[in-house]
């Protein structure tokens, strides 16, 4: 599995051990950028980065990386195909997977530490989709929306 990661200026101080973490895990990472602490590294570009990448088939999912997982979050979902969460616990990381088939996981770098935010993407990155006709139908109902409002 190919993992994109980016990070804007707050997210970047985690951005080094999110890829090595998903490298030790044995997947392979592939790093979209944010390079600094430039506050002029909006989240909103790595966003469209890591979208651009799934929709694209270069990843086959994401870690986004923002001051509070919210506007990476927002951001990315504006994408077609894309089920972004921000999750700031173990049980959320998983389920959001194995409920809702989300393929970019979002981290508020000021809302959760280090050691936590490795926890999320190791819960994360493991997680597995249940195919379970009930989360089947609401992804389908999603879909849907996408197609009816014109999302990209």
């Amino acid at each position: 599995m190919r993992i994109a990661v980016a990070a804007d200026h707050a997210g970047f101080p985690l951005k080094a051990r999110i890829i090595g973490e998903i490298e030790k895990l044995g997947y392979e990472a592939l790093d979209l950028g944010g390079d600094g602490t430039n506050p002029l590294d909006d989240y909103p570009d790595y966003a469209r980065a890591v979208a651009e990448a799934i929709v694209a088939g270069r990843a086959d999912r994401a870690v986004l990386v923002c001051g509070s997982g919210a506007g990476v979050s927002v951001a990315a979902n504006k994408f077609r195909g894309i089920r972004a969460a921000t999750c700031h616990d173990s049980f959320s990381a998983r389920q959001c997977v194995g409920d809702d088939d989300v393929n970019v996981l979002c981290i508020g770098a000021r809302v959760v530490g280090p050691e936590l935010a490795i926890d999320l993407v190791r819960d994360y990155v493991n997680a597995r989709f249940s195919g379970l006709e009930r989360h089947r139908r609401r992804l389908e109902k999603i879909a849907g929306f996408e197609a009816e409002f014109g999302k990209r």
